[in-house]
C-alpha cells in the first residue's frame, strides 16, 4: 500500500470551484498555517507571512485586486502568502527555540548569522529570491495540509501585487508572491492533469 504522503501527492489536484456556502473557523485557519510553517526555509529564516483573508469585506477588496476571480470570494479563505526579504540579522530570534530545545548548539548561531550575512547583505536579488522560495514551500506545504484536512486549495498568480500589498498593509520587506484559495471543493472540479512524460524532465548524469 502507498504511504500516505505519495498517495496525496497523487490524489492532490488544483481547486478552483468551491462550496460557497461552507466555512472554515478561525481554529482550522490557523491549524492550516501551522502545518504550513513545518515547510523548510534557508537557514530556518521563516521569511514569510500568511495573511487569512476570510470575511466577506477583505475578499471583496482582495478580488478587486486580483482580475475579479470568483474563487477569492467563494473560497472559505483565500491566503495572500508573503515572503519577507531576506535579514542574516533576524536569524539569532528565529534560531533560540531550536537552541532553547537542545537541537542546536548555541556556539552554532553566530556561524549561521555570518554565513547568511555573506550571502544576502548588500545583495537584494538574493533577498528577494529567498523570499519568493520561502513563500512557494510555505504555499506548497499548504496544498497538502488542506488536502489532508479535506479541502481543496487553487494557487493565483493573477493579481495586483503592488496593489494588493497597499491594500492589505504590507511591510516594505514583503512581498505579495501568490495567492491560495482554500476551502470545500465542488465535485465537478477537474481531476488532477496529466504531466509531462518523465524522459522530457528527468537527465541523469
Amino acid at each position: 500500500m502507498p504511504h500516505p504522503i505519495i498517495t496525496a501527492i497523487e490524489e492532490r489536484r488544483t481547486t478552483v470551484l468551491f462550496d460557497a456556502s461552507r466555512h472554515l473557523s478561525d481554529e482550522q485557519i490557523a491549524e492550516l498555517i501551522q502545518l504550513a510553517t513545518r515547510a523548510p526555509t534557508a537557514f530556518n529564516l521563516q521569511n514569510w507571512r500568511f495573511i487569512a483573508v476570510r470575511t466577506p469585506e477583505a475578499k471583496a477588496r482582495l478580488r478587486a485586486f486580483a482580475w475579479d476571480q470568483e474563487k477569492v470570494t467563494a473560497a472559505a479563505v483565500t491566503f495572500i502568502i508573503c515572503g519577507q526579504l531576506a535579514d542574516a540579522q533576524t536569524l539569532p530570534a528565529r534560531l533560540a527555540p531550536a537552541v532553547d530545545v537542545g537541537i542546536m548548539p548555541a556556539q552554532m548561531v553566530d556561524g549561521w548569522v555570518a554565513g547568511a550575512s555573506g550571502l544576502y547583505d548588500g545583495q537584494p536579488w538574493r533577498q528577494r529570491d529567498e523570499a519568493v522560495r520561502s513563500a512557494a514551500f510555505g504555499a506548497t506545504t499548504l496544498f497538502y495540509a488542506a488536502h489532508a484536512m479535506g479541502l481543496g486549495a487553487g494557487p493565483m498568480i493573477g493579481f495586483d501585487d503592488a496593489a494588493v500589498a497597499r491594500e492589505f498593509g504590507l511591510a516594505a520587506d514583503e512581498i505579495p508572491v501568490l495567492l491560495v484559495a482554500v476551502g470545500y471543493g465542488k465535485p465537478d472540479n477537474w481531476p488532477q492533469k496529466p504531466r509531462r512524460p518523465l524522459q522530457e524532465v528527468l537527465s541523469f548524469v
